[in-house]
């Protein structure tokens, strides 16, 4: 939808017009997962599609919540917005964010009517949610002028998704949600939030997203299961090396202490989070010095080691990534986000393009009888205001 399509569904939707516009974006991560959680570097950059929120005050004690992309409509006291919804309402997400904002002590005294709109596809493990999140955390910041940087909004965003979606998502959604820029990915130390914003120059290269449209959901509790397996790793290894995190750990210390983690599938859960720590540095080195060949190895490498370590990828998943290692012209092809289902990342040659959709497209049918969709991604900005 145009600006001027969204103005005028919140017309129709409140009899009046927004006073205020904001978008935040969805992302796609190039390398790096299930490290965020771990203290791990992840990769990610934002992408030029989001979610988008019209606002304005209103005369009553409440805040409504409409989305053009889902019917559930919400209209909630502004003494309720701090007690999660039943039902995993999709209101959650932003009412999430309004909760964080009243714990940090910030007084809503204002009641707003609110109208999202994404288009980030649904499912598709691009962080529709994070999107969601940023953008209302961002909106109440400006709104409210209460001064948050962009780092303190991805914590809002991150802690929403904690105690309303009760999804223990790591920072890296929200995180370059907030802090993207065009033509850079973040190369992002999850452990002390530091990070480098990094040029994607590829000369000849397109980043391609392709859509499983076998989505997936974070929620269902296999997303936290990791969590907790990576937990006991910590654990056992701690008995003979005490540490924080796995991703404190080089490979080398890995090998040395890896017999302590006694559960075989927290041990293999932990060998995957040591290698992808180390593949995101040995990537983005890579791709500093040029060497986009490089890059695209250790994407299918990543590839693996969450196929058959981590245990995150699947039929869909795994169909579409190998299906594109087969197409000349692919440097690397991996799956990107959380998992169990959603959306494979690959880097693909100009002139290879229009072959990788045809041949890729063909095989995930015939494998899965469902069909792909296949997007160019821009890498675009994080959160801002819509001035126009």
């Amino acid at each position: 939808m145009t600006i001027d399509q969204l103005k005028s569904a919140y017309e129709a939707a409140y009899q009046k017009s927004a006073t205020d516009i904001f978008f935040s974006p969805g992302r796609v991560n190039l390398i790096g997962e299930h490290t965020d959680y771990n203290g791990g570097f992840v990769f990610p950059c934002a992408l030029s599609f989001g979610t988008y929120l019209l606002i304005s005050p209103n005369s009553e004690q409440k805040i409504n919540f409409r989305s053009l992309n889902i019917d559930a409509v919400y209209s909630l006291e502004l003494t309720q917005l701090t007690t999660p919804l039943p039902n995993k309402a999709w209101a959650n997400y932003p009412m999430g964010v309004i909760a964080q904002f009243i714990k940090r002590g910030v007084s809503i005294t204002q009641g707003y009517d609110i109208l999202f709109w994404g288009n980030v596809p649904a499912g598709a493990g691009l962080s529709s949610s994070a999107a969601m999140e940023v953008v209302t955390a961002f909106a109440f910041n400006e709104l409210l002028g209460t001064g948050y940087d962009r780092t303190e909004l991805a914590k809002i965003g991150q802690a929403a998704e904690h105690e309303f979606a009760g999804v223990m998502c790591g920072i890296m959604d929200q995180f370059a949600s907030a802090q993207g820029q065009k033509d850079h990915a973040i190369y992002l130390n999850c452990d002390t939030l530091e990070f480098d914003l990094v040029p994607v120059k590829l000369e000849g290269i397109k980043v391609v997203v392709s859509n499983t449209h076998s989505p997936h959901h974070l929620d269902s509790g296999a997303y936290n299961d990791r969590v907790r397996q990576c937990q006991l790793a910590v654990q056992q290894i701690s008995a003979v090396r005490p540490i924080k995190n796995l991703a404190e750990l080089s490979q080398a210390d890995f090998n040395q202490v890896e017999h302590t983690i006694t559960d075989e599938v927290a041990h293999r859960r932990a060998r995957h989070v040591v290698g992808e720590v180390q593949r995101t540095k040995d990537a983005v080195e890579a791709l500093q010095q040029g060497n986009i060949e490089k890059f695209g190895e250790l994407m299918t490498q990543s590839h693996i080691s969450l196929r058959d370590d981590y245990e995150v990828t699947g039929l869909q998943l795994d169909s579409l990534a190998e299906a594109a290692w087969k197409v000349d012209g692919v440097l690397g092809s991996r799956m990107t986000g959380g998992g169990f289902g959603g959306c494979t990342v690959s880097l693909v040659r100009d002139e290879a393009i229009p072959t990788f959709i045809e041949q890729v497209g063909a095989e995930y049918i015939k494998k899965t009888g469902l069909k792909a969709d296949f997007y160019i991604a821009e890498i675009g900005d994080g959160a801002h205001r819509i001035v126009e």
